[in-house]
């Protein structure tokens, strides 16, 4: 604990608040809340933690608090204030997908669609359906049973839907409001848990057709009836009436949480959900942030009504979300409960032997590696990789690794543009700067490591661009590779000098996929530099091709490849002038035969 820490804790207020931690380079990392901030921001830095708990302590470097009036109004602002920094140790929910919804569209000629945006365009939405396949289904089975329009505009002929039963055809034939409404009304019906009604209309009408001796109408109706049965006994029933409710269950195992969600729409147990992540404060508290997030963060649908367990502070959760919450004491509400807690329970067991070996792979890989480098733990790595061939179309390439994990994100690419030729410490130069000097523009977060794929030579290049242009001190280190391209050695330290690793060591293994990452977004950048350029070299020398034909063809054909493949009638087709056409044609097969020489 610094001097400056120990000086703000005796400052700390006995009020209600939130707390911000943060790491040696201001960021924030972790957001909390406190009933009383003086007891709960002290307890960080006195007694002993688990593993997580203690990570989470060794990173905080400073903190700052916020007041507020009340707990709710501390919930509330935690919220916020993790949406704003994205804190790394805070629960963060990344599936940001939205579930579908069945919608009947306010068109004159009505259509039944599946959607994930739900608008005020005056259309009905039916759902949401956690489990797409249930949605897709369910509209299919409609679709067989209600022959609404199925093209986005009207066709001027009548298409495969009609001639399969499943289309009016209201592009050549008139249809009455009152059939539209007809269908609409038993479409709702339906979809709000009237199936059995509509299954029991049908099966008086197969009656009644068969009586008639209508027997391909009879079994026409039967098929519908038995596509019912089919689609809807997939959905297990759970409940006897038809509100649409969030069932939510939790088990806590050694500073880990597991949540689970089941989602229950017009009766039926259709879907659930699943998180797990590591909490730092009281269970009771973890569970009011999760499910502040779990539909706002996440975008998830805002049910009628949500069964909660009992550790669950009804008040702050009914006025946090808007939405009835209850704590059933008994009966089928109750089970469904017992069923998600268990059920989390199972799921934290399960999952706790790959959690640590994940661990062991990243953050501990993370933490060995700092220590035998003998700097602070690098959370954050950035690495850089050059790619060229004889000099023509120099790339470089930086791939940022988190906690042992690549996150995608941040990668960047980047076209060498000062240098000439194969210059690859030069190239390393060029790319260094521009990468840093826009960071410390932007403000954005540095690297606790730099590692360069290369040797000493790229390492002090490198160095000299931080330290002597940009007044930087970051730690740098070299990746070198042996004769067969593989992960050799790690160089670091100045002057530089190798440090040994133990080739079945979780930091060996880090490093290599490190190393393996940047070649590989490296090359794969350089392939497709290279591609674009043979492309356009040799459309650059002929006569008639300009910026807009040379869009037309790069649209219609993709390569140079597919291009040597067409016929001059497959160039005409895409607008290009017969002239023009042979031109091109000669000087592919003119390269074909350079390139066989």
């Amino acid at each position: 604990m610094n001097d400056n820490i120990r000086n703000k804790l005796m400052l700390l207020p006995a009020q209600p608040g939130c707390y911000l931690m943060k790491d040696r380079q201001g960021t924030i990392i972790y957001v909390g809340k406190a009933k009383i901030l003086k007891n709960r921001v002290r307890s960080y830095f006195t007694g002993s933690h688990d593993g997580k708990t203690l990570r989470l302590v060794n990173e905080i470097e400073d903190f700052e608090y916020i007041v507020t009036s009340s707990d709710m109004e501390a919930l509330i602002l935690e919220m916020n204030l993790i949406k704003k920094y994205d804190p790394k140790y805070n629960v963060m929910l990344k599936d940001d997908k939205s579930y579908p919804f069945i919608k009947l569209t306010a068109e004159r000629h009505p259509r039944l669609i599946t959607t994930r945006k739900v608008k005020k365009d005056k259309g009905k939405y039916f759902g949401p359906y956690p489990n797409v396949q249930a949605a897709n289904e369910t509209k299919k089975l409609l679709d067989r049973i209600y022959p609404l329009r199925k093209c986005s505009t009207l066709p001027d002929r009548v298409c495969l839907y009609y001639h399969l039963g499943q289309c009016l055809a209201p592009c050549v034939k008139d249809v009455s409001e009152e059939e539209y409404k007809r269908m609409t009304d038993e479409i709702a019906r339906f979809l709000n848990g009237g199936y059995k009604d509509i299954k029991k209309d049908l099966t008086e009408k197969m009656a009644a057709a068969a009586e008639e001796l209508d027997f391909e109408r009879a079994k026409e109706l039967r098929d519908k009836i038995a596509h019912i049965d089919a689609t809807m006994e997939k959905q297990k029933m759970t409940m006897t009436d038809f509100t649409d409710r969030d069932v939510f269950g939790y088990a806590v195992d050694k500073g880990w949480m597991c949540v689970q969600v089941f989602f229950i729409r017009q009766g039926k147990l259709i879907e659930r959900d699943v998180s797990m992540f590591p909490i730092y404060n009281e269970p009771e508290e973890e569970i009011l942030t999760f499910l502040g997030q779990f539909y706002s963060k996440a975008n998830h649908f805002k049910p009628r009504e949500i069964l909660a367990p009992d550790s669950v502070d009804i008040e702050m959760a009914e006025k946090l979300l808007d939405v009835k919450v209850l704590k059933p004491q008994r009966g089928q509400k109750k089970d469904l409960v017992k069923l998600a807690y268990k059920n989390a329970k199972i799921a934290l067991q399960e999952k706790f032997s790959l959690i640590e070996r994940d661990e062991e792979r990243t953050i501990k890989a993370v933490e060995n590696l700092g220590q035998q480098l003998g700097i602070y733990t690098p959370h954050r790595i950035e690495a850089f990789d050059n790619s060229n061939i004889q000099g023509t179309d120099p790339v470089s390439a930086m791939i940022v690794f988190i906690d042992g994990k690549p996150e995608k994100r941040e990668y960047r690419k980047y076209k060498i543009k000062s240098v000439k030729g194969p210059d690859d410490y030069e190239s390393m130069r060029e790319v260094v700067r521009r990468r840093y000097t826009r960071v410390l523009k932007e403000e954005l977060p540095l690297p606790d490591l730099i590692m360069i794929d290369g040797g000493k030579g790229h390492v002090e290049a490198v160095r000299d661009v931080l330290e002597n242009e940009l007044g930087l001190d970051i730690p740098i280190s070299g990746l070198v590779k042996d004769e067969k391209h593989r992960t050799s050695q790690l160089l670091y330290g100045s002057p530089l000098e190798i440090i040994p690793l133990a080739r079945n060591s979780q930091e060996f293994y880090l490093l290599q996929r490190i190393q393996d990452e940047v070649h590989r977004f490296a090359i794969t950048f350089h392939r497709q530099l290279r591609g674009k350029s043979a492309f356009q070299s040799i459309l650059d020398e002929i006569p008639g091709i300009g910026e807009k034909r040379k869009k037309q063809l790069l649209k219609a054909f993709g390569s140079v490849k597919k291009m040597k493949e067409a016929s001059l009638e497959e160039f005409r087709e895409i607008g290009i002038p017969a002239n023009v056409a042979e031109e091109l044609k000669q000087r592919l097969e003119e390269q074909d035969g350079k390139a066989s020489t």
